[in-house]
């Protein structure tokens, strides 16, 4: 049996998209960037329709649907496929023992996958929203979402049509009574005390996380350029390398493994291959990011963390916990939502304390009222029924989102933060909040004649840069404080300064100017002493039993580059790397052999070489740019003329 009606429905979703302008469209494209972005880019209206409605799409966007949105889909897609089956029934089942012919005539009939038009009001009927009021409000609204995000189409005479998996994907979903408005996220009890102000603000809660967090990212991604971690061969970072990082990054291994994987997400961190293995270092936008304000810093961090496809923090029973491994949780976002959506409800004082890790379920209350944890979860269950209590280990999983989201300074006290009710909005347009959570970085800092220097506040980048190159970091808090000591200092002198340069340097710095009589005595006393021995580089060594060939080649003028130097009768130092040495020596007309450190000749095989992929570049005029290609409407001239950038 062909499903004619399922090419209909395409062509009905196809002329919805097109009766729709370039934003709409854009707007569209953006809310599911994700779910398409895991597909060739349509070229044409029909091809974005066949996009929408395929099944792995649709996989991923009934999972962000909430109560009245999935009440109504359900409802539409049940109503659908029994008519279909009504008006044109398929074959019967064949008898156990049937021949292969018959088992293959019934596996064609493709009767699963037949749909029909249904009218609204059979819809409404189904959800018990006949009369007018608040449910048929919220049943109307939810349909007019549906259309609007492409997982419903209107038919020429007003029906709905929804695509042909819908009832295979929302089966085992149990509909029951349709709900406009979600649960309260607190108990409704009489009895229980008025909601009390807590002793400090949200304002002031996710200040003081937010600065905890830039700083804590700061050291861990200077550590992890410092010195690349390795991952196993099995993927993910071992354990002895979180600790490692944590410890550099002054954090807990759970907040360091969110961390690595938030900055992962936001292309702070590439996975490169190298002969020893694969390694994760910062990528060329970690440099400009470093130069960009505090609160400029946050935002790709905390916007990766509302659509990352994990709960880094958390470690199902029986798995080792790493890092670094692309998430596979698709579920991880909506519940993320879902639990911020909840806690907007939350009136300031009114909200619970997060429930303790590791986590355990909390008793029922007595009379069979729910516990504020039970109906937080009811109330988040409202918001993404698919992602949250339908899913195994909801409990430990929200609670473990959530003591992330308290860590990211987006939820205090039970409720949400102003920044975590932007982020809830648009995670992309959190500059604003977090600019004002974060003071602007300070250029100078106070010497102090301890040998201290103190800046009270984030220190800029060539600040921070200066003092660490100088001096050793003691202490962070609401103030970083760091001390110069003579290992410091020489330090800073193995790196190219000299005492003249380095006490400029700090000078410039200083808040008053000048420096403390100490520390002025401390970098000339350790300059004089600095280089009073030296240390010759050597790239490799030249070893030949002929004292005359030593020679010969010591003298040879084309072998100049190689900065040959004689530390014995039979030995010469090179200054270039073995293969270069070797390639010079052949090109002169030599026969040279390699030799390992234990003295025997070494084997030599030609190198593989590998090509590093270039990271894709976002844009994000993109959707709106192809929403005008779809639609055939001609762009802007000033998108048209630059469409790689500002």
């Amino acid at each position: 049996m062909t499903n004619l009606n399922a090419v209909e429905g395409l062509d009905a979703l196809t002329r919805s998209l097109a009766r729709r302008t370039p934003e709409q469209l854009a707007a569209l494209l953006t809310r599911h960037a994700e779910p398409l972005a895991r597909r060739p880019a349509p070229t044409e209206l029909r091809g974005l329709a066949g996009a929408l409605w395929s099944y792995e799409t649709l996989h991923q966007l009934v999972l962000h649907l909430d109560h009245p949105r999935l009440q109504v889909l359900t409802a539409t897609a049940r109503i659908s496929q029994e008519c279909a089956r009504n008006a044109a029934p398929g074959p019967a089942a064949p008898a156990p023992g049937a021949d292969y012919q018959s088992l293959m005539a019934h596996r064609l009939s493709f009767a699963h996958l037949a749909t029909e038009p249904v009218p609204p009001e059979d819809v409404f009927a189904a959800l018990g929203a006949t009369p007018p009021g608040r449910t048929r409000t919220a049943a109307e609204t939810a349909l007019h979402a549906l259309y609007d995000d492409g997982l419903a189409a209107p038919t020429e005479d007003g029906a709905i049509v929804v695509p042909p998996r819908t009832p295979q994907l929302l089966a085992a979903h149990d509909p029951g009574p349709l709900l406009a408005d979600a649960p309260r996220p607190t108990p409704d009890d009489p009895a229980a005390p008025a909601a009390s102000v807590p002793p400090t603000s949200l304002h002031d809660e996710s200040r003081a996380a937010a600065a905890t967090l830039a700083a804590t990212l700061d050291r861990l991604l200077a550590s992890l350029a410092t010195q690349p971690a390795a991952l196993r061969k099995s993927g993910g970072l071992a354990v002895r390398e979180i600790k490692r990082l944590a410890k550099a990054a002054g954090a807990t291994e759970p907040h360091t493994r969110l961390l690595l994987d938030l900055a992962l997400a936001a292309d702070l961190i590439a996975l490169t291959r190298t002969p020893s293995g694969i390694t994760a270092l910062p990528t060329g936008a970690y440099d400009d990011w470093l130069a960009r304000p505090p609160g400029a810093r946050l935002a790709p961090v905390l916007a990766a963390w509302s659509g990352l496809w994990d709960i880094p923090t958390h470690t199902p029973f029986g798995e080792t916990p790493t890092a670094l491994v692309r998430g596979h949780d698709r579920h991880a976002p909506a519940l993320r939502h879902a639990l911020l959506a909840a806690l907007a409800a939350v009136p300031y004082g009114a909200g619970a304390p997060l429930p303790s890790l590791p986590f355990t379920e909390p008793p029922e209350q007595e009379a069979g009222s729910p516990t504020p944890w039970n109906a937080l979860l009811r109330a988040a269950d409202w918001h993404r029924p698919l992602a949250v209590t339908h899913q195994p280990m909801a409990g430990e999983r929200a609670a473990h989102t959530l003591h992330e989201a308290a860590y990211l300074g987006i939820v205090a006290h039970g409720t949400l933060t102003p920044l975590g009710r932007a982020l809830l909005t648009d995670p992309r347009s959190l500059d604003r909040p977090l600019a004002d959570l974060l003071p602007p970085l300070l250029e100078q800092a106070h010497f102090q004649a301890d040998l201290t220097v103190v800046v009270p506040g984030r220190p800029a980048a060539a600040l921070a840069a200066l003092l660490t190159s100088a001096a050793d970091r003691e202490s962070e808090d609401h103030a970083v404080t760091w001390r110069f000591t003579p290992a410091s200092v020489r330090r800073a002198l193995d790196t190219g300064h000299t005492a003249d340069t380095l006490l400029a340097d700090l000078t410039r710095a200083s808040a008053t100017g000048a420096l403390p009589q100490p520390l002025d005595y401390l970098i000339q006393d350790t300059a004089r002493a600095h280089g009073r021995m030296r240390v010759l580089p050597a790239a490799c060594c030249i070893r030949s039993d002929d004292e005359a060939l030593v020679r010969e080649l010591a003298a040879h003028r084309a072998l100049t580059d190689l900065g040959l130097r004689a530390i014995a009768p039979t030995v010469l130092v090179s200054a270039r790397p073995p293969a270069a040495t070797l390639d010079a020596l052949r090109a002169a007309g030599y026969a040279p052999t390699l030799e390992s450190d234990t003295g025997t000749t070494t084997v030599e095989r030609l190198p593989a070489h590998r090509a590093t992929a270039p990271a894709p570049i976002r844009d994000h005029r993109a959707p709106l740019a192809l929403a005008h290609r779809l639609l055939g409407v001609p762009a802007p001239r000033q998108e048209a003329t630059r469409p790689g950038g500002e």
